[in-house]
């Protein structure tokens, strides 16, 4: 995994109103029952010590996987969106071209589909939907409104009908067009006008269906003070929406984000994570960041880009380097898969490159030298077990201490009760000595985190 050389020391107080509603007894004390917590935000953290640190981590890149090499696509197909549709993956994208010496189009905007079985090899299905150049065979799934930046989901609300089971936006005249589809290749619009009009969408606008919250979430394009910036509504029916509103990244400099790529993180759906594209004026240049939110409105911004330009290959040219929106847990990969593209403009074809995430591993809390310490948040839990997704570099070690109320070490439980943790594990069992770890859930507890020459990733209490 390669990482970033500078680390960050999250201020707790920043950003505390996004964490009221876990707090649902007002008291200052979170219940995270059994879901799993990333430590990609401030929201279990009361403090660090030592050199205990929040540190942003790159995804390792890997092969390319798509050549946009067909008649109907070339160098400025662009917007692509994947996702696991049961046994098979699912990829859509426009289809462009552009001839840099004449400075124009070579033919028009189409939306195009390929499956997988695997997430690596990617195959174009011969549709017969849409004549492009006298013949239908080709992978063209839309060609009318929408066709610049169609974006399609897979809804999994559980009483949705299977008429309508897979839905998109897509930019027509006058705002975003909702569309629906029962089987994700034949499509028709859900209605005739523009079901969000308050905004610019010009670039990927996405929605979703966030179960945890019981709606849909939608996130498009909107200018702010000149700069492009990211609107958010929300919807029970998917064609009445809420007033859009701009998301809130607190203090954050306010910077050009091209796209956002914002979906629920599967492991831990109460988690939004998002692989917002800056774009840089001056070089016309783009580059990947990573946040999260958990309201769907306040949003972490790590600055540093997870995909620089540097990355291989060809994604330091004009908007090379977008990132896929999906994220694609590969049964036989290890870790987690992301996309980003490259060769915008440049020659005859853009390509489209897998990147390896470990799994969780967005950010890690992390001590290197003489150590440091996490100290959480007053908080609850539910299960008998704890599990820590983590690493140890050689000597490293991790143990974990939990506390009554007052920081007072529980009996059986203190740090040297915790049998030390090394090695490399995405789901490591925590002991001790004080033996049954259920007691003390649903008891308001601290935790305290002691770790060297180590990474901890996400943590989880569970049956």
């Amino acid at each position: 995994m390669i990482q970033f050389a500078l680390l960050f020391v999250l201020c707790v107080a920043e950003h505390q109103e996004s964490f009221v509603s876990d707090d649902k007894e007002g008291t200052g004390v979170v219940d995270i029952g059994s879901q799993r917590e990333l430590f990609v935000d401030d929201f279990l953290t009361e403090r660090l010590a030592g050199s205990a640190r929040l540190a942003l981590h790159r995804p390792k890149p890997a092969d390319v996987v798509f050549v946009c090499d067909r008649p109907w696509e070339g160098n400025t197909s662009a917007y692509f969106t994947v996702f696991q549709d049961g046994e098979r993956y699912r990829m859509y994208y426009r289809g462009a071209h552009f001839d840099e010496k004449a400075k124009k189009p070579t033919h028009r905007e189409v939306a195009c589909y390929a499956e997988s079985k695997d997430g690596i090899h990617w195959e174009r299905p011969n549709l017969s939907l849409v004549d492009f150049n006298g013949s239908k065979e080709n992978n063209i799934v839309w060609d009318g409104p929408g066709s610049h930046n169609f974006t399609p989901f897979k809804d999994d609300r559980p009483d949705c009908p299977a008429s309508s089971r897979y839905k998109a936006l897509a930019t027509g005249k006058g705002g975003l067009l909702a569309f629906e589809s029962g089987d994700g290749i034949h499509w028709k619009l859900m209605r005739a006008k523009p079901v969000i009009t308050k905004g610019a969408f010009d670039s990927q606008n996405l929605a979703f269906w966030d179960a945890v919250k019981g709606e849909y979430r939608e996130y498009h394009r909107g200018f702010r003070g000149g700069v492009r910036d990211i609107m958010t509504s929300t919807s029970k029916d998917f064609v009445n929406w809420s007033d859009p509103v701009f998301i809130d990244f607190g203090k954050t400099e306010r910077e050009h984000l091209y796209t956002n790529a914002i979906h629920p993180y599967a492991r831990a759906p109460h988690l939004l994570v998002g692989f917002p594209t800056r774009f840089k004026p001056a070089t016309q240049q783009t580059e990947p960041e990573f946040m999260t939110g958990r309201d769907g409105l306040h949003f972490k911004r790590w600055l540093d880009p997870v995909i620089p330009v540097t990355a291989p290959k060809d994604r330091d040219g004009n908007r090379s380097n977008y990132m896929v929106s999906g994220i694609l847990d590969l049964p036989k990969e290890k870790g987690l898969s992301v996309f980003g593209t490259e060769a915008y403009y440049k020659g005859p074809a853009g390509r489209v490159r897998r990147f390896i995430y470990r799994t969780d591993g967005f950010v890690s809390l992390q001590a290197r030298g003489k150590g440091g310490e996490f100290h959480s948040r007053p908080l609850r839990f539910a299960g008998k077990n704890l599990e820590l997704n983590f690493v140890t570099e050689k000597g490293g070690e991790i143990r974990v201490e939990l506390r009554d109320e007052k920081e007072t070490p529980l009996p059986g439980f203190g740090l040297e009760d915790c049998t030390i943790l090394r090695g490399d594990d995405i789901a490591g069992a925590v002991s001790w000595k004080g033996g049954d770890l259920g007691k003390l859930a649903g008891r308001v507890v601290r935790m305290r985190i002691v770790l060297r020459d180590a990474d901890v990733y996400s943590l989880r209490f569970r049956e």
